[in-house]
């Protein structure tokens, strides 16, 4: 139920933001989940919230079209989010990851642009290649995951490390050197 639920709460956020003419990606897990399940369904994994990439400059018509959708807009020690109502969970918000700004300010990259998204079958999705970045940029427990699963799958290999920027680089090469 729990999957459903993410799901619905992905498809409304977008639809509204599709609806509206705000552009956007889908990053984070659910764009992990997406481009693993091109491969391979079995490998995907649960992810408990949603991640969108916006530009900061479509903040007021990306609020809008949330509010519209029954989303409530937050901020939160620097992080933007959507709760699903009144009675939501900040655990199962919509997070805002804004286009051409550091999530962290001493992140090694910034986040892409919208832009560098593309097509999928119900949303947009990013580009895997800035979601591999994105991934290695931020390396918590959970990207690393995403990373190894994106591995498994054969999205990803060695091959990368010439494409990637020193630190990035470096970041994969100790997950290939250490898959487990």
């Amino acid at each position: 139920m729990a999957i459903r639920e993410v799901e619905e709460r992905l498809l409304r956020a977008t639809a509204a933001l599709e609806a509206a003419g705000v552009p956007y990606a889908v990053v984070g897990g659910n764009a992990v989940a997406e481009w693993v399940g091109r491969i391979d369904k079995a490998a995907v994994r649960f992810t408990q919230d949603v991640d969108l990439l916006v530009r900061r400059d479509d903040l007021p018509q990306t609020r809008a079209a949330m509010r519209v959708a029954g989303f409530e807009y937050h901020e939160s020690f620097g992080v933007s989010f959507f709760l699903d109502g009144p009675d939501a969970s900040p655990r199962d918000a919509v997070h805002l990851v804004f286009g051409g700004e550091r999530v962290k300010p001493h992140d090694a990259v910034p986040a892409p642009d919208v832009s560098d998204s593309e097509a999928a079958e119900r949303f947009r999705i990013v580009s895997l290649e800035s979601l591999v970045r994105m991934k290695l940029t931020a390396y918590r427990d959970k990207d690393r995951v995403h990373l190894r699963d994106m591995l498994d799958v054969g999205l990803i290999d060695q091959s990368w490390t010439a494409r990637l920027p020193a630190p990035l680089a470096e970041r994969l090469q100790v997950l290939l050197d250490n898959p487990e």
